[in-house]
Parts: C-alpha cells; structure tokens; sequence
C-alpha cells in the first residue's frame, strides 16, 4: 500500500537524537504478521525519555509508543481475524521494535492481548502501561498474603499514572492507602481516588537509617533508589514491597537489615516481558476491579502533535495521572 500514515519518530544523526511526526508507508513497516490500525497509544515515562533523547530506543530509526490499542486490518495466518481489537504493552516497543505513535503498525500476534470487551478503547490506554504495571503489582501484593486489614499501603509517586491507577486499585479492594508526592496540589485528586493519608516525597527521599520504625504492611514503589530504601526500612515484620519503577534512580542504597530481621518481601515487577497468560489476568482484573469514573479523573487526551511538549513534562513529574494520546489528530 501507497496511502501515507502519520506517525512520531525518533531518528539519530551524528550522535544528535531528534523525535518528530514524519509520514509512513505500509511498506515501511517491520516485517511482522499482524497489521493493526491504531487507535490511541499513552503517554508513559520511558516515552518521555525516548521523547527527550535519553534514549531507551536500541536502533534508529524508532518510532515510539510502548503500548497501542486497535483494530486488526490483516490478521495473516493467527487466531486474530480483521476488526479484532487488540492492545499491545510493552515487548519492547519503541525499544527494539517499532510502537505505538503511528497511526499503523504491524506486530507480532504473541505480543496481542484481546481488548476486554468493557472497556472503550481510549479507557485502554487510559490504563495503558502504567495502569496494567499497577495492576501487577496488586497482584502481586495479594499472592503474597497482603490483606486489608493488615495494615496501610504506602504508594510513591502517587500522582504519576502507576501511582494513581495503584491508588485506585488498592482503595477499591479495600486497603488503607498512603500517597507519597511532592506535589501538595494533588492531594485532593488523590483523595479522591482513595488515598486516605499523605507522606511528603522528601520524607522518603533524603537517607534515613537502614532500619526504622514499622509502619507500611506493603507498597509499591515507582521511585526506587533512596526512597525504596527508605520503604523497605520502615515496612512491617513480613511485609511486601513490590518494586516497578525508576523516577528517583536506579540505584538502591539499602541494608539487608529489613529482610533478614523482618522478613520482608521485596518483589520486582516486569511489566515488559511478563508472560501472555499474565497479561490476560491483570486485564480480565482491571476490568473487573477498576473504578470508571476515577479513570475518568485522572485521564486527559492529546494528539499525537502534542508529544515534543509533553515528553519533557512526564520526565518531570509534571504530569499528573494518565495521557491517552490520539493518533489520528
């Protein structure tokens, strides 16, 4: 096919990264099986760091988005027929393989989760990675025995899109959330969502002993470095910590003092690579367990014009909530 589609991306040039909207061709596209007409992608913080050249692109030229909802146009020889809906998370898209902000892009049919059917597509994407990495993590809160009444959750960087959708979540199934932010102006946005008490970022982010008072019965953190050593340090006898994220650093400058005196539990969760089945269960959950109207609240949608300006703020943690981008304005 000749007809040109929109899509945004990310090119390198003499060690200079630039990301922009370009035309595409059909025949551009990888050479995989399952042909998609996109939808809506979002906006998350890799995508930010993509956006704004610090780069988690492997190859050039990318075109960015790690995550797509759609319709099939050619399903080839799989199980996906045309009209099918479909989401896409991760797989390394916008890593290794081309994603989300383009209006088509052809995908491998093992990548395909089956669009829940109570869902609008845009609400997919107001889930998006983010809300589907926060879903994870409840997971795996409650395989590992966290129950409400064991005592408060604490979530770091509450406002963000993992932060708010976990919020959401936890409040709903019942459990005591704390939001931990740095932004006092979101408390009521939080409130709303089913946060019941604040902790202030900088609390969890200056270094603190290796071991404090008990105080969370879980977490999860989407900061990591200090902060999650902070967590772990104050987290009750037998605790879980799920960790999903690196807003704050990838280092973790923490004692062994929490885990072989306490026992606690610090899970890592992988939202990229996490198997087929696994996805199908955090989607059949969140469609089940998600409350519509806070999706609502913490969602807002923008072209896909408007990712040069929009990259940097996430990167900042100026963004609160979830960005569904339209592909097709």
């Amino acid at each position: 096919m000749t007809d040109k589609f929109n899509a945004f991306m990310m090119t390198e040039s003499d060690g200079i990264k630039k990301a922009s909207l370009t035309q595409l061709t059909e025949a551009d596209l990888p050479d995989q099986e399952v042909l998609i007409k996109i939808s809506y992608s979002g906006l998350n913080y890799k995508d930010g760091l993509a956006i704004c050249g610090k780069g988690i692109a492997r190859h050039f030229p990318m075109v960015g988005g790690i995550d797509l909802v759609g319709s099939v146009i050619d399903g080839g020889q799989t199980e996906y027929a045309a009209g099918d809906k479909v989401i896409v998370n991760g797989w390394g898209l916008s890593e290794v393989h081309w994603g989300g902000f383009s209006q088509k892009q052809r995908v491998n049919p093992d990548w395909l989760v089956r669009m829940p059917s109570g869902f609008a597509q845009q609400e997919t994407m107001a889930i998006g990675t983010a809300g589907y990495t926060a879903m994870l993590c409840v997971l795996a809160l409650q395989e590992q025995g966290v129950r409400p009444e064991d005592g408060e959750i604490l979530v770091t960087g509450a406002a963000g899109g993992v932060g708010s959708v976990a919020i959401s979540l936890l409040s709903s199934l019942g459990y005591q959330v704390v939001a931990s932010t740095g932004r006092q102006e979101t408390h009521d946005y939080l409130r709303f969502l089913g946060a019941t008490d604040f902790i202030s970022r900088n609390e969890l982010s200056e270094a603190g002993r290796p071991f404090q008072k008990e105080r969370w019965a879980g977490a999860v953190d989407t900061v990591g470095t200090t902060t999650l050593a902070n967590v772990l340090s104050q987290t009750q006898y037998g605790g879980v910590v799920t960790c999903c994220g690196l807003a704050g650093g990838a280092d973790l400058p923490a004692s062994v003092l929490p885990f072989i005196l306490r026992n606690v539990h610090l899970i890592g969760v992988d939202s990229v690579m996490a198997s087929k089945e696994r996805r199908q269960q955090a989607w059949d959950r969140l469609e089940s367990d998600l409350d519509r109207e806070k999706l609502a609240e913490m969602t807002t949608v923008e072209p896909m014009s408007a990712l040069p300006q929009l990259g940097p703020k996430i990167v900042e943690g100026k963004i609160r909530g979830r960005v569904v981008i339209d592909v097709n304005r």
